[in-house]
């Protein structure tokens, strides 16, 4: 069914699946011919075209050079929602409420660190709590987990983990108003509890990286990178307990309300209704616990580097969310107007000017880190005040999976990827062979291509390309 849909060619990288039956917009897709042909080998252009069935629903559903099928939207998917007769979704947020990435700068070089690879990833997997359900370092009492849900990295910081700077140079300062922990379920609390502090399994990972290329000087400089320089990626979400929040509130639609017609998994409720409201809630609290989060881990690994280096420096670049639910002001038609964002394995690409950037990034623009897979090269953008104008202020999360776990388990070990790391003088460490088989490069699109199509429609400028040295996965 997937390849009947009729696409439009609008560009060498957007193309539109015009609005048909019951859609009630049309999908704007921004892909190079390569990327299409992958996003056509599923259902993700089907999903899509589901979601803009959806009421309220504004502009046009958008599907990032990333795209695949994911829960009810694709992986890689923007849609966006008249705030008096639009939807939420859980399934249209994701299961891994806040997955998000953010990027350290630090005095240190490649030369630095070259003889010390495998110290220093042997050392921070020792110290960052990682892995299926693994617990974090600190333990929470019921009444700081309620502060956590609401003050997100500012608590972190607060409690002597960080510095403000951290929380400043990242989206929403850290923490996502709006949130109640009143509407967090007793189930979501006891699993996500023991676990604050911990990067998780799956595609989470924590790479030590070097810059090797510059695609900008004068706004590398003003986000502190220069070349040969190493960098730090904390790529992880909310843990159990955004994953148990998602879940929670599908079933809690479930029964108010049923669901779509086109798809089950579309499960939603008025973003206006009580019910719709508490998902929002509980939403910002998972958000909120997957900044503090990543904001533990950040002062476990400064740690540990500061052992192996005693004048290790490093700064926070920039925090980015990857799954969220958002207000915020976009035109519409040539008008202002406060819209409901989705932004499922997207990433948020503010211009320059916005209030919601930094104020030292304000007349640049915001960061937007793009992580590759395992192995492979992340890339530093820049938000544009085109991807305000086409994609909602949206572009890329990563590379995309092509394959599923399951087939990556079949057809590859996990010593043989990290063998074929090795020899690319990548070192790397890991829970388990099967997250290596799950995560290996081939399993995913191509980066390069990815990044590339989204500076060729001025959704995101390249800045900086950086490459791992040493990988730890859970």
């Amino acid at each position: 069914m997937t390849k009947k849909i009729e696409l439009k060619k609008i560009s060498e990288v957007e193309w539109e699946i015009p609005k048909t039956g019951k859609m009630n917009v049309p999908v704007r897709i921004f892909a190079s011919e390569k990327l299409l042909e992958k996003m056509k080998e599923d259902e993700t252009f089907k999903q899509a075209s589901n979601v803009a069935m959806l009421p309220g629903i504004v502009k046009n559903i958008i599907l990032l050079p990333d795209s695949h099928c994911g829960y009810g939207m694709p992986i890689g998917g923007v849609a966006a929602f008249d705030i008096n007769s639009g939807v939420i979704s859980p399934g249209m947020c994701g299961y891994d409420i806040n997955c998000g990435i953010r990027i350290l700068s630090t005095n240190l070089t490649l030369k630095d660190i070259e003889k010390k690879k495998k110290e220093i990833i042997d050392k921070l997997f020792r110290d960052v709590p990682s892995g299926v359900g693994e617990k974090g370092r600190i333990k929470l009492t019921r009444e700081e987990l309620n502060e956590v849900l609401v003050e997100g990295a500012q608590w972190a910081v607060k409690k002597g983990y960080g510095e403000d700077e951290d929380w400043k140079h990242t989206e929403d300062n850290g923490k996502i108003l709006g949130a109640n922990p009143a509407d967090v379920s007793d189930r979501a609390r006891a699993r996500g509890m023991p676990q604050l502090g911990s990067l998780g399994a799956g595609n989470h990972f924590l790479e030590v990286q070097v810059v090797d290329e510059i695609f900008d000087e004068k706004i590398a400089k003003a986000f502190g990178l220069e070349k040969g320089q190493v960098t730090i990626g904390i790529h992880c979400g909310s843990r159990g307990l955004g994953h148990q929040v998602a879940s929670d509130y599908i079933k809690l639609m479930e029964e108010k309300y049923g669901w779509p017609e086109q798809d089950r998994e579309l499960v939603n409720a008025l973003i206006n209704s009580d019910l719709g409201k508490k998902y929002f809630s509980a939403m910002a609290c998972a958000a909120n616990f997957a900044f503090a989060n990543r904001q533990l881990i950040t002062y476990w690994v400064r740690e540990t580097m500061k052992r192996i280096f005693p004048k290790f420096k490093s700064k926070l670049i920039y925090d980015v969310c990857h799954n969220i639910v958002k207000f915020e002001e976009h035109f519409v038609n040539g008008k202002i107007k406060k819209l409901c964002i989705h932004r499922k394995g997207a990433t948020r690409s503010f211009g320059a000017g916005r209030k919601e950037i930094p104020e030292d990034y304000r007349k640049i623009g915001q960061p937007v880190i793009i992580p590759g897979s395992m192995g492979t090269a992340s890339y530093v953008l820049v938000g544009t005040g085109k991807a305000e104008e086409v994609s909602f202020a949206s572009v890329a999360h990563g590379a995309g999976r092509v394959s599923s776990r399951s087939a990556a388990l079949r057809n590859l070990r996990g010593e043989e990827v990290k063998k074929e790391l090795n020899d690319k003088g990548i070192e790397v460490v890991s829970g388990s062979w099967k997250g290596l088989a799950e995560e290996a490069p081939s399993v995913y699109k191509d980066i390069d291509e990815v990044v590339s199509v989204s500076h060729k429609a001025g959704i995101g400028n390249l800045i900086a390309r950086v490459k791992p040295v040493a990988v730890m996965k859970g």
